[in-house]
C-alpha cells in the first residue's frame, strides 16, 4: 500500500463517523427517557430522580466538550 492509500483509509472512516452522528439523529429510542441536559435550574429534578431509584442500577454520565 501507498503512503496516500494508509492515510485515506482513516479520512474515510472519519468522514463516514462524522455523517452518520450528525444524520442519525439525536432523540432517544422508544421506551427510554429523553436525554436532559444538565443545568442549575434541573440539578434537584435529576438528583431527585436518581436517588429515587436505589433498587435499581443507575448510571449518570458526564460528558464534557474538552
Amino acid at each position: 500500500m501507498t503512503r496516500k492509500t494508509l492515510l485515506a483509509i482513516p479520512a474515510a472512516l472519519l468522514l463516514g463517523a462524522g455523517l452518520f452522528y450528525y444524520s442519525g439523529g439525536h432523540t432517544a429510542p422508544a421506551g427510554q427517557h429523553v436525554l436532559v441536559a444538565l443545568t442549575q435550574e434541573n440539578r434537584s429534578t435529576i438528583e431527585d430522580a436518581f436517588n429515587a431509584a436505589k433498587g435499581d442500577v443507575r448510571l449518570l454520565v458526564l460528558l464534557s466538550p474538552t
